[in-house]
């Protein structure tokens, strides 16, 4: 189900670069930011799960979204960041290019998600943000990270 723009409005969303494109997620799934480190591999694990890493303690999968959004390989410098998310009581680090600001979208500033057909998956894509130039590609974290395909959380649990 597609939110519309008056539940995004006034909303604050952290932006993130994969390769050209800037997306945008919900600033309060984010418990914090922290620079890219090695991940300890799974054996069997999806191409776009990473490993894991230990946070304190806790230890929590990384997913790579540059490989997860089919958006060429990775390239891990200075800039790449883990996005560590609290997704339904589940945390879980998101391996991005880097990420630039937090900023809050009016309604004007909202445009709906671009119907694709099948050529990609846009449900968890909940519409598009326009800052002056800039376009942000608004995407439903808690819907993805807790899609079946990910693997990452328990899909019968209701939020």
């Amino acid at each position: 189900m597609q939110e519309n723009a008056s539940d995004i409005a006034g909303r604050e969303f952290l932006a993130f670069t994969l390769g050209a494109e800037e997306y945008g997620i919900d600033i309060l799934k984010v418990q914090e930011i922290r620079g890219y480190e090695v991940v300890t591999r799974i054996a069997n694990a999806p191409a776009f799960i990473k490993g894991v890493i230990n946070l304190r303690g806790i230890i929590i999968p990384v997913v790579d979204m540059r490989i997860k959004f089919k958006l060429g390989e990775p390239v891990y410098d200075q800039f790449t960041v883990v996005i560590i998310l609290n997704i339904g009581g589940r945390v879980v680090g998101m391996v991005v290019d880097s990420v630039s600001d937090v900023t809050t979208l009016t309604p004007d500033q909202l445009k709906p998600a671009p119907e694709m057909g099948t050529a990609f998956n846009s449900d968890y894509i909940i519409g598009l943000g326009t800052i002056d130039e800039r376009m942000l590609i608004l995407v439903d974290i808690d819907k993805l990270m807790s899609s079946a395909e990910m693997g990452l959380t328990d899909v019968t649990a209701t939020n």
